[in-house]
């Protein structure tokens, strides 16, 4: 499978299964505290994100509904890019950062191949979309 027949079959399918993270995208937006995973672990417990943020430009990868973006904000983050291949769950992220008045600049693309100059950010995170949809060989350099 070519770069491009990955990116379109990741993007075929999250597109698909967009709506079925529509409730889970809408509670990780409501909480306050961070959580990771399937099992939802703390931040707290397991910290992934700077406690303090302030003056940071972040990006997150593979960023579906948003809402670690939105995480990163609240913890003073200057500004948050956050890219993935979905366009339907890039509708969800933008209305959810709409619903809560923060400002993130969504990005329709690819993680491996994010359309930004290099070191543009100050912290990079994907907890899904990237780390388990794209070529770590690439997205990790990217």
């Amino acid at each position: 499978m070519t770069h491009s027949e990955h990116v379109a079959e990741n993007q075929r399918y999250w597109d698909a299964m967009a709506a079925d993270w529509v409730e889970a995208g809408q509670r990780a937006w409501a909480s306050t505290v961070p959580s990771w995973g399937a099992w939802a672990v703390r931040d707290e417990d397991y910290p992934l994100l700077p406690a303090d943020m302030k003056g940071m430009d972040v990006i997150e990868l593979g960023c579906g509904t948003g809402y670690v973006s939105a995480w990163m904000l609240r913890r003073g983050a200057n500004s948050a890019t956050a890219i993935d291949t979905s366009s339907k769950q890039l509708e969800t992220a933008m209305r959810l950062a709409a619903e809560y008045e923060l400002e993130i600049d969504f990005i329709q693309g690819d993680a491996e191949n994010v359309p930004r100059e290099d070191e543009s950010y100050d912290f990079a995170i994907s907890e899904y979309g990237a780390a388990i949809w794209c070529d770590p060989a690439v997205w990790m350099r990217e």
